[in-house]
């Protein structure tokens, strides 16, 4: 059974860094890639970043190249995302797949074929 689970939010401060942690079973990893979305009160979900299981290659949103980054530990099975510098409009539930693809072009992210999913933790940052 494919189990993702997110966690790791929390209210933090602007300026301040989280890092999130994403728990997952049930397949290998080198077949598949593991991204992070997430989605803010009335907006969209959007893709974060994501990481490829068999060569270990990452690609990000281009608004959070610069403050996030994602890595994994194959030994604890798990996937995570480090913020930094979080600002208020970070503010979201963030969430992990299981993904088939992902890439970026010139800062824009695109995966594909995101069908198992992780609850969200929600990270607020505020004053």
């Amino acid at each position: 059974e494919v189990q993702l689970q997110a966690s790791g939010g929390g209210l933090v401060q602007p300026g301040d860094s989280l890092r999130l942690s994403c728990a997952y079973s049930g397949f290998p990893l080198e077949d598949y890639v593991i991204s992070w979305f997430r989605q803010a009160p009335g907006k969209e979900r959007e893709g974060v970043s994501c990481i490829n299981g068999n060569d270990g290659s990452a690609h990000y949103s281009g608004s959070m190249k610069d403050r996030f980054s994602i890595s994994r530990d194959n030994a604890k099975n798990t996937v995570y995302l480090q913020m930094n510098n979080l600002k208020p409009e970070d503010t979201a539930v963030y969430y992990c797949s299981q993904s088939r693809w992902c890439n970026s072009d010139d800062g824009h992210l695109v995966i594909k074929g995101s069908r198992y999913w992780g609850r969200g933790t929600q990270v607020t940052v505020s004053s």
